[in-house]
């Protein structure tokens, strides 16, 4: 069960986020539309995860070449937007959110 603060600290960190990646997507993401569906924060604060949906889709292996190799950049300018917010910056783990294709396949199979 997440306490207040960490929920609280996960909305914050999901709102830069994604702000971050509707201005930086061009030049980070080659255009891709990335949005930030669900952050989560461990009870120190010191671990967010972030789930991520991609559009258009990418493959898992696709995913983490592109934001390994931004991670770096994300980190830097997260913490340059939250730093009178937070005493630390936590790491970022980020993870693809495949439940929109589960969602579709699952309509593909009831029809």
């Amino acid at each position: 069960m997440e306490s207040t603060r960490q929920k609280r600290v996960a909305k914050l960190v999901q709102k830069e986020l994604g702000d971050i990646f509707l201005k930086e997507s061009k030049n980070m993401f080659a255009g891709k539309m990335i949005t930030v569906t669900q952050v989560r924060m461990s009870p120190d604060l010191t671990l967010a995860r972030v789930y991520l949906s991609v559009f258009p889709a990418v493959t898992k292996e696709e995913f983490h070449s592109l934001v390994d190799e931004q991670k770096k950049k994300i980190r830097f300018e997260l913490s340059r937007r939250i730093h009178n917010q937070l005493r630390s910056m936590p790491e970022l783990a980020f993870f693809l959110d495949d439940s929109l294709d589960y969602i579709e396949r699952i309509d593909k199979l009831l029809e």
